[in-house]
């Protein structure tokens, strides 16, 4: 399983909580590449629920790893 942030972006309006297969339902329905599609599919725990991008991908970066004023915007 290999992600990328754009990979990643595809699922940032997912219906969280989701599971798996409503990840890979999402997924398809928005057009989202096969690489995300082949992500999902990859993870192990079929019956967990996943409340966040984070629980799939845990190096996924927050808005605190990016150096940036929000006031400024």
């Amino acid at each position: 399983m290999y992600w990328t942030l754009e990979l990643a972006s595809y699922l940032e309006d997912a219906p969280w909580p989701a599971s798996k297969e409503e990840l890979i339902d999402f997924a398809m329905r928005t057009g989202a590449p096969l690489e995300v599609v082949e992500n999902l599919q990859a993870i192990e725990d079929e019956e967990e629920v996943y409340e966040t991008i984070e629980e799939i991908w845990p190096d996924y970066p927050s808005k605190e790893d990016f150096f940036f004023n929000e006031d400024e915007y």
